[in-house]
């Protein structure tokens, strides 16, 4: 699938947004990709987690881990079109962890699945957890990277969508310059500036 199909799906279903928001990293952006609006559509989740898990097969991975929210869904998908266990790890007063029955063992071969990547923080705070356990990183997926190759988190890394959008650090964002009103879409409460 190429890129201008795949951002005509994001448009289309309302996934692709243009405004002032203030990102889950906590810079500020004019786009903001609202990839759950994409994956509630079950023909467009298959497709784009099927990008995803065609590079994976073959690989050995043995479990798929995704930070929540965001990457639950896509993460599930991955694992299930893959054949493997899916688990997600959430945060605990502000720290990543594993909870909820989950584990990770030792040398255990494991994907890290995330739907937007923008500083890569969270994907690389699961890493961590992976490599904690004494896991292996097998590599990260994901649906959208908005530093267009930029984040690298891993060896072995794929995102379905690649491309640069600019973010701002809020001292210095134009939006908030022209006092353009602020809206912060993502799953983790973000400080306000």
């Amino acid at each position: 699938m190429s890129t201008s199909e795949l951002l005509d799906i994001f448009k289309s279903t309302g996934a692709l947004l243009d405004g002032h928001f203030r990102l889950t990293s906590g810079r500020h952006s004019n786009t903001y990709f609202q990839c759950a609006k994409v994956l509630q559509h079950p023909e467009h989740l298959g497709t784009v987690c099927s990008m995803i898990a065609r590079h994976f097969s073959g690989k050995g991975v043995e479990t798929v881990i995704s930070p929540a929210i965001g990457g639950i869904v896509v993460g599930t998908e991955v694992g299930r079109q893959i054949g493997v266990k899916t688990i997600f790890a959430e945060r605990k007063d502000g720290v990543m962890t594993i909870r909820r029955g989950f584990t990770l063992e030792p040398n255990e071969r494991v994907l890290v699945i995330e739907d937007v990547i923008t500083t890569g923080g969270s994907v690389a705070e699961v890493i961590a957890l992976v490599k904690e356990a004494g896991a292996t990183l097998v590599g990260v997926g994901s649906v959208v990277d908005r530093s267009n190759g930029r984040v690298r988190l891993a060896d072995d890394q794929i995102s379905v969508l690649s491309m640069e959008v600019i973010s701002y650090t809020p001292e210095e964002c134009p939006l908030c310059k022209e006092n353009v009103p602020i809206d912060a879409p993502g799953s983790r409460a973000n400080k306000q500036n």
